[in-house]
């Protein structure tokens, strides 16, 4: 196992900057994602520490060895991608020996180190089939075992739940973090899902247009976000933005755009005088009689909760409550809003006030 450190790494593709200085640490053992949108540079951060992409400037270090211009066979490393990449016409079994087998081991040091891997994943009756003769679960679960085998310092995994089923999804991401806990692996992990992000990582790298924009815990993401970008894109139902200005004689309300009057816990005195975005989290609201008059535009019943898209201080929210709310669209809900709860971000710079 090792650490794993960007310092000011930087890609570009002729003129056009693809990563635009990114620094990242990883200590060793820990299990990191890194999420945003496609497009944000996530993959090629990932292809970059893998070695199948040069760097324009900047290091990558794994362990103690910068490893910019080190081959990828070199980095003892091991990838599983979002396609599986298994060879058809080999079973499971030699899928999964495929890089001990170029490396010359013999059959018992092979059998010693696949047969446990198997054992992990739950593969051991299935050593003897094909691809073919797999769901895409089990697929996945090959392509991990092959990564497993090769006792690698840092896993990366490339989207690997993306071809899968919603139900299998959420199977696969217990199964990784079960993994990892057993085996405590640097892991570093790329998707474009927020809620793999949440309920997978130590620690989650926020990415947008090459840039980091935010490093921390789930929760601490979720709680304290540094502006409007990871406000909106940490949380689902994402967080409703409200714009509006803080009463200039009371700031301890905010004044919404079409005039409505909302709540603040306490005052904030850099937000005085200037456009804000008021940060609501869906869960963040309750039924109030005195509340905040909303009107119902869409009922989402899920069984355990019911979400209600209603527009409230001129804006389209979400609202999620844990009771059955018997409400029509068209109708008039009054919304009881968790001061303590809210957030609010600078209308001009997008950072969290």
């Amino acid at each position: 196992m090792a650490s794993v450190e960007f310092v000011n790494v930087k890609k570009s593709f002729g003129a056009q900057p693809i990563i635009r200085g990114v620094d990242v640490q990883i200590d060793d053992g820990e299990f990191v994602i890194l999420v945003g949108p496609s497009g944000c540079g996530k993959s090629t951060l990932l292809r970059m520490l893998a070695g199948l992409e040069n760097i324009t400037a900047g290091e990558i270090r794994i362990g103690d060895k910068v490893v910019n211009r080190m081959p990828p066979k070199e980095r003892d490393i091991a990838m599983v991608f979002q396609n599986y990449a298994l060879y058809p016409h080999m079973t499971v079994a030699d899928n999964m020996a495929f890089s001990l087998t170029l490396k010359g081991a013999s059959k018992a040091t092979i059998d010693e180190r696949v047969r446990p891997a198997a054992e992990i994943l739950g593969l051991t009756h299935l050593l003897e089939r094909y691809p073919r003769q797999l769901s895409g679960g089990q697929r996945q679960r090959v392509a991990m075992g092959r990564a497993i085998v090769r006792d690698p310092q840092v896993f990366l995994f490339d989207e690997p739940l993306s071809n899968l089923d919603a139900k299998l999804r959420v199977a696969m991401r217990a199964e990784i973090k079960e993994l990892h806990q057993r085996l405590r692996t640097t892991t570093v992990y790329v998707t474009h899902d927020q809620i793999e992000a949440m309920t997978m990582a130590d620690k989650i790298v926020v990415m947008h247009d090459g840039r980091v924009e935010q490093i921390g815990a789930p929760l601490e993401l979720y709680d304290r976000p540094v502006n409007l970008f990871v406000a909106g894109f940490i949380g689902s139902p994402s967080m409703n933005m409200i714009k509006g200005r803080l009463d200039p004689n009371d700031a301890s309300r905010f004044v919404a755009t079409d005039g409505s009057v909302l709540p603040v816990a306490r005052e904030i005195e850099a937000a005085k005088g200037r456009d804000l975005v008021y940060g609501l989290r869906p869960e963040a609201m309750r039924l109030d009689p005195a509340g905040v008059p909303a009107k119902v535009l869409v009922i989402e019943p899920t069984g355990s909760e019911t979400q209600i898209i209603a527009t409230l201080a001129g804006a389209d929210v979400t609202c999620v409550f844990r009771e059955r709310v018997a409400v029509k669209p068209g109708e008039t809900l009054n919304i009881g809003i968790d001061a303590a709860a809210i957030h609010i971000f600078d209308a001009e710079t997008g950072l969290r006030l």
